[in-house]
């Protein structure tokens, strides 16, 4: 069960500290990976679930037995960049960069699949 909290708390903090500062980079992002960022929205609306879902691993880190439902979306979190970041990668659309962080969170994935079942209810005898 401690396994557990500690990758929560520790998926959370390692999310904050990447995403954070994509606030105040929006301009360099779109230089560095063209092109441009067309539709603000959707970048300021990643930015806002993705830190979202951050706070809610750490408050799940808390009681990770209480929240233990709340790993399911978790992983599908994850999964849901990771394949998608598989694909764009086969097809070549994906900076080198960010195949990197998918392969973070498809270690946070497995891990999460990992903390699940550390945190399975205890098995009742009748």
């Amino acid at each position: 069960m401690f396994a557990a909290r500690v990758i929560f708390l520790v998926a959370g903090i390692y999310g904050l500290v990447v995403l954070l500062p994509m606030y105040a980079a929006e301009s360099t992002f779109s230089a560095e990976y063209p092109p441009a960022i067309t539709h603000t929205e959707f970048y300021y609306g990643f930015l806002g679930v993705t830190i979202a879902w951050q706070v809610a691993y750490v408050i799940m880190s808390w009681d990770i037995k209480r929240y233990r439902l709340m790993i399911i979306p978790g992983i599908i979190e994850k999964v849901g960049f990771v394949i998608p970041a598989l694909i764009l990668t086969v097809v070549g659309r994906l900076p080198w960069p960010l195949v990197g962080a998918a392969a973070i969170d498809f270690l946070f994935a497995g891990l999460f699949v990992f903390a699940w079942y550390k945190t399975s209810p205890a098995k009742t005898t009748t």
